[in-house]
């Protein structure tokens, strides 16, 4: 371990790996519950899901921990499972196999990008009020599914949405949880979404909201996802802006956690970032997940910014992600407690997550119009059209239309003109659809 790991090198041991390891593990838990609740609403089996999540997890970190050699942990994505499930499935029509197989042709291409290059020069080409504006937006649409599906709000013919009925049992246990969350973490006890979604689950079962299935069980069978891709369902025209969002987000979200955690762990080396031979290979291993999680039967798998807990707590090198990747595969025996679950007691989890997505809004250049506009209009069409797709399509057409309006057209880079373009394209043949 010593010599592979180069713990060293890096300044660290087993013991304080192992801990970090536990550390991210526990931060980031809370996946096991959430995935399988928003997922499930696709007609996929929950059983499976969650089998298809602890795997696609345990792979994913796994390769980033022996391949890459870096502390950061992988996992379905929170935002992308929401877009798979509301918007490809629930708005768009499509089946949850050629969802999958969307993601599958989205995990291809990825790898594609990253082997290429292309995925730094996209990355660079987005302009950073944008890429903050997304992360804001995919918070703001977790909200609202967390607001909806625990009560709180309520459809409304006169007003759209409207308060819900605060009185229920369900609906004050979410609230509840929301500040047992929120306290937690303020008081920087490890783990807090995790303890807060079993606090609520607990007290669902003994006030009767929530039956309570057991603890622990060999891991159900995950035949019902496994290889269920309908590759030529995904392959029709429709699916075209499908995989670009799913594309979009990944590069978007996968390389600012990696790039991030990597600074706050120091293993970026200075000057150009393309001259780090870790990072390609950390590039490679999220894209090599996203294909692997689409064959095991879940959404985009990517890396989870909650790693920097982990490094916070001294995980500096592969060892950390390597037994958060055996937790996740100790993980698989309880399904059980998993199915006991409750949406009010994920719905915390989400409006959590949300509130720390929303805080990426404060990175848009507020003082040029030309960037705040833009950038508003993709955080708040995304839960306003209940599609991440339509808040980017908002986003970087007027964008790259403003800046065009007001003499300002060279400042937009050509991977903004270009994926304008497509969205432009994909309203003239589908419409709203």
């Amino acid at each position: 371990m010593e010599r592979y790991f180069r713990l060293a090198d890096k300044g660290t041991s087993i013991r304080t790996e192992v801990i970090a390891g536990i550390t991210t593990f526990l931060t980031m838990a809370y996946i096991i519950f959430v995935n399988p609740d928003i997922l499930a609403t696709t007609g996929m089996d929950r059983d499976a899901v969650f089998v298809a999540t602890c795997l696609a997890a345990a792979l994913g970190s796994l390769i980033m921990g022996l391949w890459a050699n870096w502390p950061i942990g992988m996992a379905p994505g929170m935002g992308l499972n929401a877009f798979f499930a509301f918007t490809v499935v629930g708005m768009m029509g499509f089946t949850w196999q050629q969802a999958l197989g969307a993601v599958f042709i989205s995990g291809l291409i990825f790898l594609f990008l990253s082997v290429t290059g292309i995925r730094r020069w996209l990355i660079s080409g987005i302009p950073a009020s944008m890429r903050s504006a997304i992360a804001a937006g995919i918070g703001l649409f977790l909200a609202i599914i967390a607001l909806k599906s625990s009560g709180i709000i309520v459809a409304s013919e006169a007003t759209l949405v409207a308060l819900g009925d605060l009185t229920q049992t369900g609906t004050l246990l979410t609230i509840a949880g929301f500040f047992i969350i929120v306290a937690l973490d303020a008081l920087r006890v490890t783990g807090a979404i995790l303890i807060g979604i079993l606090v609520v689950t607990l007290a669902a079962i003994a006030l009767g909201v929530s039956e309570f299935g057991g603890v622990m069980s060999m891991p159900p069978s995950i035949a019902p996802t496994f290889l269920q891709l309908d590759l030529m369902g995904a392959l029709t025209f429709g699916i075209f802006q499908v995989v670009l969002v799913m594309v979009l987000v990944e590069v978007f979200d996968a390389t600012g956690t990696l790039i991030g955690v990597a600074k706050r762990a120091g293993l970026l080396a200075e000057g150009p970032t393309h001259t780090n031979v870790n990072l390609g290979r950390a590039l490679m291993a999220d894209s090599t997940a996203i294909t692997a999680g689409s064959l095991l039967g879940t959404s985009s798998t990517t890396a989870y910014v909650e790693s920097a807990s982990g490094v916070q707590a001294g995980g500096r090198t592969g060892l950390t992600a390597v037994v958060v990747g055996v937790l996740f595969l100790a993980a698989m025996f309880f399904a059980p407690l998993a199915g006991s679950v409750p949406a009010y007691a994920t719905a915390p989890a989400l409006l959590y997550v949300a509130t720390l997505m929303v805080r990426e809004l404060s990175e848009v250049a507020w003082e040029d119009v030309t960037e705040a506009a833009p950038s508003v209009l993709t955080a708040i069409m995304m839960p306003f059209t209940y599609s991440i797709a339509n808040g980017l399509a908002f986003g970087f057409i007027s964008y790259a239309l403003i800046k065009l309006l007001t003499g300002r057209a060279r400042e937009v880079h050509a991977a903004t003109w270009i994926i304008a373009a497509l969205f432009v394209i994909k309203y003239a043949v589908f419409g709203g659809h």
